[in-house]
Protein backbone atom coordinates (compact mmCIF):
# COMPACT_ATOMS: atom_id res chain seq x y z
CA UNK A 1 0.00 0.00 0.00
CA UNK A 2 1.39 3.25 -1.09
CA UNK A 3 2.58 5.88 1.74
CA UNK A 4 0.41 8.69 2.04
CA UNK A 5 1.90 12.21 1.27
CA UNK A 6 1.22 15.38 3.42
CA UNK A 7 0.55 18.84 1.96
CA UNK A 8 0.93 21.56 4.87
CA UNK A 9 0.50 25.32 4.79
CA UNK A 10 -0.12 25.85 0.77
CA UNK A 11 -2.41 27.76 -1.40
CA UNK A 12 -4.14 26.35 -4.14
CA UNK A 13 -6.04 28.61 -6.80
CA UNK A 14 -5.16 27.39 -10.40
CA UNK A 15 -7.75 25.46 -12.20
CA UNK A 16 -7.29 21.74 -11.25
CA UNK A 17 -4.26 22.19 -9.03
CA UNK A 18 -4.36 18.89 -7.36
CA UNK A 19 -5.79 16.36 -10.59
CA UNK A 20 -5.72 12.91 -10.23
CA UNK A 21 -4.48 13.94 -6.51
CA UNK A 22 -3.84 10.06 -4.76
CA UNK A 23 -2.88 8.82 -1.34
CA UNK A 24 -2.24 12.99 0.20
CA UNK A 25 -2.99 14.42 3.15
CA UNK A 26 -3.93 17.65 2.62
CA UNK A 27 -3.39 19.84 5.95
CA UNK A 28 -3.93 23.84 6.79
CA UNK A 29 -4.12 25.01 2.94
CA UNK A 30 -6.29 27.39 1.35
CA UNK A 31 -8.09 27.24 -2.03
CA UNK A 32 -8.30 30.67 -2.26
CA UNK A 33 -7.06 33.26 -5.12
CA UNK A 34 -7.63 35.87 -8.11
CA UNK A 35 -7.04 32.73 -10.15
CA UNK A 36 -10.16 31.87 -9.74
CA UNK A 37 -9.12 27.74 -10.51
CA UNK A 38 -11.56 25.75 -10.48
CA UNK A 39 -12.39 21.58 -9.90
CA UNK A 40 -8.77 22.04 -7.13
CA UNK A 41 -9.34 18.10 -6.67
CA UNK A 42 -11.21 16.50 -9.39
CA UNK A 43 -10.90 12.74 -10.14
CA UNK A 44 -9.06 12.58 -6.62
CA UNK A 45 -8.89 9.03 -4.45
CA UNK A 46 -7.44 8.42 -1.02
CA UNK A 47 -7.00 12.05 -0.12
CA UNK A 48 -7.53 13.27 3.52
CA UNK A 49 -8.01 16.94 3.74
CA UNK A 50 -7.90 18.64 7.57
CA UNK A 51 -8.45 22.14 8.51
CA UNK A 52 -8.77 23.44 5.14
CA UNK A 53 -10.31 26.56 3.48
CA UNK A 54 -12.30 25.81 -0.11
CA UNK A 55 -13.35 29.37 -1.91
CA UNK A 56 -13.12 28.00 -5.30
CA UNK A 57 -16.12 26.25 -7.26
CA UNK A 58 -16.39 22.06 -8.15
CA UNK A 59 -13.39 21.02 -5.91
CA UNK A 60 -14.57 17.64 -5.09
CA UNK A 61 -15.67 16.14 -8.71
CA UNK A 62 -15.52 12.01 -9.59
CA UNK A 63 -14.05 11.72 -6.52
CA UNK A 64 -13.32 8.03 -4.93
CA UNK A 65 -12.74 7.88 -0.84
CA UNK A 66 -12.11 11.19 0.29
CA UNK A 67 -12.03 12.58 3.85
CA UNK A 68 -13.02 16.27 4.60
CA UNK A 69 -12.29 16.93 8.83
CA UNK A 70 -12.82 20.56 10.70
CA UNK A 71 -12.60 22.43 7.26
CA UNK A 72 -15.11 25.27 5.58
CA UNK A 73 -16.48 25.18 1.93
CA UNK A 74 -17.52 29.18 1.97
CA UNK A 75 -20.22 30.46 -0.34
CA UNK A 76 -18.50 30.80 -3.48
CA UNK A 77 -17.22 27.16 -3.33
CA UNK A 78 -20.45 26.39 -5.32
CA UNK A 79 -20.93 22.43 -6.21
CA UNK A 80 -18.44 21.32 -3.70
CA UNK A 81 -19.19 17.56 -4.57
CA UNK A 82 -20.62 16.32 -7.19
CA UNK A 83 -20.32 12.09 -8.98
CA UNK A 84 -18.41 11.21 -5.87
CA UNK A 85 -18.82 8.21 -3.41
CA UNK A 86 -17.14 7.11 -0.23
CA UNK A 87 -16.95 10.44 1.11
CA UNK A 88 -16.76 10.79 4.94
CA UNK A 89 -17.20 14.92 6.07
CA UNK A 90 -16.74 15.92 9.98
CA UNK A 91 -17.01 19.06 12.51
CA UNK A 92 -17.21 21.39 8.67
CA UNK A 93 -19.00 24.31 7.33
CA UNK A 94 -20.84 23.51 3.48
CA UNK A 95 -21.86 26.82 2.81
CA UNK A 96 -22.33 26.84 -1.28
CA UNK A 97 -25.30 26.36 -3.27
CA UNK A 98 -25.67 22.61 -4.55
CA UNK A 99 -23.11 21.33 -2.46
CA UNK A 100 -23.75 17.44 -2.64
CA UNK A 101 -25.40 15.63 -6.43
CA UNK A 102 -25.63 12.44 -7.42
CA UNK A 103 -23.15 10.97 -4.79
CA UNK A 104 -23.51 8.02 -2.82
CA UNK A 105 -21.49 6.36 0.33
CA UNK A 106 -21.74 9.95 2.34
CA UNK A 107 -21.29 10.20 5.29
CA UNK A 108 -21.95 13.44 7.35
CA UNK A 109 -21.25 14.18 11.20
CA UNK A 110 -21.52 17.51 12.87
CA UNK A 111 -21.78 19.69 10.57
CA UNK A 112 -23.38 23.03 9.07
CA UNK A 113 -25.08 23.00 6.09
CA UNK A 114 -26.42 26.31 4.41
CA UNK A 115 -27.36 25.30 0.51
CA UNK A 116 -29.86 25.41 -1.43
CA UNK A 117 -30.54 22.02 -3.44
CA UNK A 118 -28.24 19.90 -1.17
CA UNK A 119 -28.35 16.25 -1.71
CA UNK A 120 -29.49 15.69 -4.99
CA UNK A 121 -30.20 12.45 -6.76
CA UNK A 122 -27.64 10.88 -4.36
CA UNK A 123 -27.53 7.44 -2.13
CA UNK A 124 -26.48 5.75 1.11
CA UNK A 125 -26.34 9.56 3.31
CA UNK A 126 -26.01 8.83 7.00
CA UNK A 127 -25.99 11.59 8.85
CA UNK A 128 -25.78 12.62 12.67
CA UNK A 129 -25.92 16.17 14.39
CA UNK A 130 -26.39 18.47 11.37
CA UNK A 131 -27.30 21.72 10.97
CA UNK A 132 -29.20 22.03 7.56
CA UNK A 133 -30.56 25.10 6.26
CA UNK A 134 -31.44 25.46 2.51
CA UNK A 135 -34.41 24.83 0.25
CA UNK A 136 -35.10 21.71 -1.56
CA UNK A 137 -33.10 19.22 0.35
CA UNK A 138 -32.41 15.54 -0.71
CA UNK A 139 -34.63 15.53 -3.99
CA UNK A 140 -34.94 12.21 -5.49
CA UNK A 141 -32.43 10.78 -2.78
CA UNK A 142 -32.24 7.01 -1.82
CA UNK A 143 -31.49 4.85 0.71
CA UNK A 144 -30.66 7.72 3.41
CA UNK A 145 -30.33 7.80 7.60
CA UNK A 146 -30.40 10.95 9.55
CA UNK A 147 -30.42 11.47 13.22
CA UNK A 148 -30.34 14.49 15.42
CA UNK A 149 -30.91 17.12 12.75
CA UNK A 150 -31.96 21.06 12.59
CA UNK A 151 -33.34 21.26 8.91
CA UNK A 152 -34.89 24.78 7.96
CA UNK A 153 -36.23 25.14 4.53
CA UNK A 154 -39.15 24.39 1.95
CA UNK A 155 -39.51 21.25 -0.23
CA UNK A 156 -37.48 18.86 1.76
CA UNK A 157 -37.33 15.13 1.10
CA UNK A 158 -39.58 15.28 -2.39
CA UNK A 159 -39.13 11.95 -4.21
CA UNK A 160 -37.44 10.32 -1.93
CA UNK A 161 -37.28 7.09 -1.43
CA UNK A 162 -36.27 4.82 1.52
CA UNK A 163 -35.46 7.75 4.16
CA UNK A 164 -35.44 6.87 8.21
CA UNK A 165 -35.25 10.07 10.55
CA UNK A 166 -35.09 10.18 14.04
CA UNK A 167 -35.18 12.79 17.14
CA UNK A 168 -35.03 15.95 14.77
CA UNK A 169 -36.00 18.84 14.14
CA UNK A 170 -38.21 20.04 10.81
CA UNK A 171 -39.32 23.94 10.05
CA UNK A 172 -40.34 23.30 6.39
CA UNK A 173 -42.95 23.15 3.34
CA UNK A 174 -44.18 20.99 1.46
CA UNK A 175 -42.17 18.15 2.78
CA UNK A 176 -42.31 14.40 1.49
CA UNK A 177 -43.99 15.22 -1.32
CA UNK A 178 -44.15 12.36 -3.53
CA UNK A 179 -41.92 10.22 -0.93
CA UNK A 180 -41.88 6.35 -0.92
CA UNK A 181 -40.90 4.17 2.58
CA UNK A 182 -39.99 6.83 4.68
CA UNK A 183 -40.20 6.58 8.83
CA UNK A 184 -39.74 9.27 11.10
CA UNK A 185 -39.32 8.71 14.96
CA UNK A 186 -39.61 11.33 17.73
CA UNK A 187 -39.38 14.24 16.10
CA UNK A 188 -41.32 17.72 15.48
CA UNK A 189 -42.27 18.71 12.03
CA UNK A 190 -43.61 22.20 11.05
CA UNK A 191 -45.03 22.79 7.81
CA UNK A 192 -47.77 23.48 5.52
CA UNK A 193 -48.82 20.83 2.88
CA UNK A 194 -47.09 18.18 4.67
CA UNK A 195 -46.44 14.75 2.78
CA UNK A 196 -49.01 14.87 0.09
CA UNK A 197 -48.52 12.01 -2.53
CA UNK A 198 -46.58 9.89 -0.66
CA UNK A 199 -46.74 6.40 0.05
CA UNK A 200 -45.53 4.41 3.31
CA UNK A 201 -44.82 7.15 4.98
CA UNK A 202 -45.02 6.50 8.67
CA UNK A 203 -44.23 9.39 11.62
CA UNK A 204 -43.73 7.56 15.21
CA UNK A 205 -43.95 9.43 18.53
CA UNK A 206 -43.88 12.72 16.55
CA UNK A 207 -45.36 16.33 16.72
CA UNK A 208 -46.85 17.63 13.59
CA UNK A 209 -47.77 21.43 13.00
CA UNK A 210 -49.49 22.93 9.99
CA UNK A 211 -52.14 23.24 7.59
CA UNK A 212 -53.78 20.87 5.27
CA UNK A 213 -51.16 17.81 6.75
CA UNK A 214 -51.02 14.56 4.80
CA UNK A 215 -53.56 14.54 1.52
CA UNK A 216 -53.57 11.95 -1.04
CA UNK A 217 -51.18 9.54 0.89
CA UNK A 218 -51.43 6.03 0.21
CA UNK A 219 -50.12 3.50 3.29
CA UNK A 220 -49.99 6.76 5.62
CA UNK A 221 -49.04 5.96 9.29
CA UNK A 222 -49.00 7.62 12.27
CA UNK A 223 -48.35 6.13 15.76
CA UNK A 224 -49.07 8.20 19.31
CA UNK A 225 -48.31 11.38 17.19
CA UNK A 226 -49.73 14.86 18.07
CA UNK A 227 -51.46 17.10 15.38
CA UNK A 228 -50.44 20.54 16.46
CA UNK A 229 -53.11 23.85 14.47
CA UNK A 230 -53.64 21.18 11.62
CA UNK A 231 -56.40 21.89 9.69
CA UNK A 232 -57.93 19.60 7.09
CA UNK A 233 -55.53 16.47 7.86
CA UNK A 234 -55.85 13.33 5.69
CA UNK A 235 -58.09 14.52 2.38
CA UNK A 236 -58.62 11.38 0.30
CA UNK A 237 -55.79 9.56 2.01
CA UNK A 238 -55.36 5.79 3.13
CA UNK A 239 -54.37 6.27 6.49
CA UNK A 240 -54.46 4.41 10.24
CA UNK A 241 -53.57 6.90 13.03
CA UNK A 242 -53.86 6.98 16.99
CA UNK A 243 -53.76 10.52 17.69
CA UNK A 244 -53.12 12.50 20.83
CA UNK A 245 -54.17 15.87 21.83
CA UNK A 246 -56.23 18.36 19.88
CA UNK A 247 -56.18 19.82 16.52
CA UNK A 248 -58.78 21.79 14.12
CA UNK A 249 -60.09 19.02 11.56
CA UNK A 250 -59.71 15.68 9.28
CA UNK A 251 -61.69 16.34 6.27
CA UNK A 252 -62.88 13.32 3.99
CA UNK A 253 -59.62 10.43 4.99
CA UNK A 254 -61.03 7.63 2.30
CA UNK A 255 -59.47 4.41 3.98
CA UNK A 256 -58.10 3.06 7.05
CA UNK A 257 -58.81 4.08 10.96
CA UNK A 258 -58.37 7.05 12.71
CA UNK A 259 -57.97 7.25 16.79
CA UNK A 260 -58.51 10.42 17.78
CA UNK A 261 -58.15 12.57 21.30
CA UNK A 262 -60.10 15.87 20.27
CA UNK A 263 -60.61 17.26 17.29
CA UNK A 264 -62.94 20.45 16.73
CA UNK A 265 -64.57 19.30 12.95
CA UNK A 266 -64.65 15.96 11.06
CA UNK A 267 -65.86 16.82 7.77
CA UNK A 268 -67.42 14.42 5.14
CA UNK A 269 -68.56 16.36 2.30
CA UNK A 270 -68.30 16.97 -1.56
CA UNK A 271 -65.66 13.95 -1.52
CA UNK A 272 -64.42 13.13 -4.88
CA UNK A 273 -64.46 9.19 -3.59
CA UNK A 274 -66.52 6.77 -1.15
CA UNK A 275 -65.60 7.80 2.40
CA UNK A 276 -64.54 4.10 4.11
CA UNK A 277 -62.14 5.32 6.62
CA UNK A 278 -63.02 4.81 10.49
CA UNK A 279 -62.84 7.58 12.54
CA UNK A 280 -63.42 7.13 16.35
CA UNK A 281 -63.22 10.42 18.55
CA UNK A 282 -62.67 9.93 22.16
CA UNK A 283 -63.98 13.74 23.13
CA UNK A 284 -67.72 14.36 22.11
CA UNK A 285 -68.04 17.56 21.50
CA UNK A 286 -66.78 17.61 18.14
CA UNK A 287 -68.77 18.54 15.27
CA UNK A 288 -69.50 16.53 11.96
CA UNK A 289 -69.71 18.52 8.62
CA UNK A 290 -71.50 16.82 6.11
Amino acid sequence: MEKNITIENKRFAEERDLYEAQNLVIKNCLFVGKENGESALKEATDVIVQDCYFDLKYPFWHDDNIKILSSTMTPNCRAALWYSKNIIIKNSNIFGIKALRECESIKLNRCNIYSVEFGWKSNDINGDTLIINGDYAFLLGKNIELKNIRYEGKYSFQYIDNLKIENSIFDTKDAFWHSKNVIVIDSYIKGEYLGWYSENLTFINCVIEGTQPLCYCKNLKLVNCELKNCDLAFEYSDVNASLKGHFKSIKNPINGNIEAESVDEVILKDSKFPLYCKINIKNTNYKIVK
